[in-house]
């Protein structure tokens, strides 16, 4: 056990090295800047006051998120997705899984769960020994289940998922402007040094250095925030774009769009003065998530009746409404029911035994 305690602590302590890079860069970033750059280089008063005050701001913000990004602890799937007691145990002594899915499924009843295995199977974790809410995956890096998994990222030494995913963009975002900045403003005086219209000093190679690593960064930076706007709008994460999430119904990659600005709150909120800060504003709870096709699964309809104009409206449900269905509709808002694109009516008409004629209006979204 010793040795397997001494190399899990050298992981951990390894697994800091490519934040440390990243703390060293932005470190000596803003030395190069500040002293070499402003107070050395620039002649112009004025412009070294412009360029310090944006500076700094472009400078707090990106240091602000990628801090959030970097100690907001993973959110994990809550006590009410662990098996009783009793049930586990008598799931760790079954060996058929046949036997395991039916404990998992008599569990999985009361719960909000709405995608499955490839199989059709009750996502389930023997290492955490939890059922999987959707959209949650096991992190093998973090060792844990993890809400709305995205990816584990080396560079912030963090699973970024429900917890930090706004911080991540938002980290991505403001070094992307860090980076545009200082190459922008230092292009001119690259370009004197280079030329050597300016004299050889100390600062030569800081401005020089500066710049090339400012581009560098701009361009791999750029690449990486472009995917992930992308699935920001699509409301997917990185590991829904490789492999399309199960539901009841089959497998669809947009299962959980509810349309671009709907998406977008999804990870920013409702209220847009909050989407520039690195303060959490997500929508939900992790556990459970609005998609466009809770009303398309069969255990889920609902069949109204209604009769002609001058007859009293009775409703008369198919089946009782699923936790799924509940949990569903806390997320969404009576906007989002009203204005969702998969909406439609399906509207016939039926004889009651009287001869009375009644209305079936079935609601359901593809």
């Amino acid at each position: 056990m010793a040795p397997t305690h001494v190399l899990r602590c050298c992981q951990r302590g390894l697994a800091w090295i490519p934040v440390i890079f990243i703390a060293l860069v932005v470190c000596w970033s803003y030395y190069a800047y500040v002293v070499e750059l402003c107070i050395f280089t620039i002649p112009s008063i004025g412009e070294q006051i412009v360029y310090l005050i944006f500076f700094h701001l472009f400078f707090i913000m990106f240091v602000w998120s990628y801090w959030k990004t970097i100690f907001s602890q993973p959110a994990n799937p809550s006590k009410e997705f662990c098996l009783p007691k009793a049930e586990k145990e008598r799931y760790e002594k079954e060996e058929r899984p046949e036997s395991q899915q039916e404990i998992l499924w008599r569990a999985a009843t009361s719960l909000p769960l709405y995608t499955r295995t490839g199989a059709g199977a009750i996502r389930y974790c023997d290492r955490c020994q939890v059922i999987k809410p959707d959209r949650c995956h096991h992190c093998s890096a973090c060792d844990m289940c993890v809400l709305k998994m995205d990816h584990h990222c080396p560079w912030v030494n963090n699973c970024v998922g429900f917890s930090n995913y706004k911080f991540f963009i938002l980290f991505l975002a403001y070094s992307l402007v860090y980076c545009l900045f200082i190459a922008a403003t230092v292009l001119q005086y690259f370009i004197k040094f280079w030329t050597n219209e300016l004299p050889d000093t100390h600062a030569k190679f800081h401005v020089l250095f500066l710049f090339f690593v400012a581009a560098m960064f701009c361009i791999s930076i750029l690449s990486l925030f472009s995917y992930h706007l992308w699935l920001v709008g699509k409301n997917r994460s990185t590991i829904e774009a490789f492999r399309a999430p199960v539901f009841r119904t089959g497998s669809d990659k947009n299962g959980f769009s509810l349309g671009f600005r709907k998406n977008i709150a999804q990870v920013f909120g409702d209220q847009k003065k909050y989407w520039l800060l690195p303060v959490f504003t997500s929508q939900g709870d992790g556990l459970t998530f609005p998609t466009r096709l809770v009303n398309a699964d069969v255990e889920q309809a609902a069949v109204t009746l209604q009769p002609e104009p001058n007859e009293r409206a009775a409703e008369v449900p198919v089946s009782p409404v699923s936790p799924v269905s509940e949990s569903q509709n806390r997320l969404l808002s009576n906007d989002q029911h009203a204005n969702n694109i998969g909406d439609h009516q399906a509207d016939s008409t039926l004889k009651s035994a009287d001869g009375e004629t009644i209305t079936v209006s079935m609601e359901s979204e593809s």
